[in-house]
């Protein structure tokens, strides 16, 4: 890792504090400031980020700098097959007989390959859709606006890693590189909630507080397809979010059937 990983001097007080709050030897961090250890675990570079309490893009910048210290290495097996990113015409097509109904094709790494006018409607003024390569994953744990967005932050991360997990526990080792990126670029509350039980839920209700609808109570159903892909379809869950839904959709009033919760 390059010298100035830390700020702070690894020996003395200053590496003695750093190291405690990072949970490392205070000798460990300063094989790591001089360049003798150029391999630390994604955990380690996490528990790094959180004790100098980085900034996202200073997260992302310190994630670069330990790939260019791998000499470009990759984590996955080339023989490992990557994420579909394809949509099959038939699934193009349910797609399109489901508008203006907010609807979302995701893959086993969380990444958005496919949704509705309705969900572009729903989604798109709370940043979901900002990234090149959106992701529910990434956005739930690196965008700040997300906490915002889902006032059940806790229950819908928790989501997030127990689908990583499932993909991950079957020897997916593109969602572990998922998993590592997240380790380091969103550190604890990630990391915590690798240690949680939990499985993938098909159903369930969601709260959204909409820039511009206000608060959804949004019921969703998760329907798991071919190639690793899962449809996610969103409906409202009372009265008063079928309404918002409706002129956030542009869908006349009292066409949706609320979902009973």
């Amino acid at each position: 890792m390059p010298s100035n990983l830390a700020p702070a001097a690894a020996r003395g007080e200053a590496g003695l504090m750093l190291a405690t709050l990072a949970g490392v030897g205070v000798e460990y961090l300063a094989r790591l400031e001089q360049g003798r250890d150029r391999h630390p675990s994604p955990q380690v570079l996490g528990a790094l980020a959180d004790a100098l309490r980085m900034s996202t893009d200073e997260r992302f910048h310190l994630r670069l700098l330990a790939k260019a210290t791998e000499g470009g290495s990759s984590l996955i097996c080339p023989s490992a097959q990557p994420p579909v990113m394809c949509i099959r015409p038939t699934v193009r097509a349910l797609i399109d007989k489901l508008e203006p109904v907010p609807a979302v094709l995701i893959n086993r790494m969380t990444q958005l390959l496919a949704y509705t006018t309705g969900f572009e409607r729903l989604a798109g003024p709370t940043g979901l859709l900002d990234a090149a390569e959106p992701s529910f994953a990434r956005f739930v744990f690196t965008d700040p606006r997300a906490r915002d967005v889902y006032p059940d932050w806790d229950a819908v991360a928790t989501q997030q890693v127990a689908i990583i997990k499932c993909a991950a526990g079957l020897g997916d080792p593109h969602v572990a590189a998922l998993a590592d990126e997240l380790t380091v670029t969103a550190g604890g509350p990630f990391v915590e909630l690798l240690t949680t039980p939990g499985v993938p839920e098909r159903a369930g209700v969601q709260r959204w507080a909409h820039p511009e609808a206000g608060e959804l109570r949004l019921a969703y159903e998760a329907l798991e397809l071919a190639d690793d892909q899962r449809l996610i379809a969103y409906l409202p869950a009372d009265e008063a979010s079928s309404a918002a839904l409706d002129r956030l959709t542009g869908r006349r009033l009292g066409m949706l059937r609320v979902v009973n919760s």
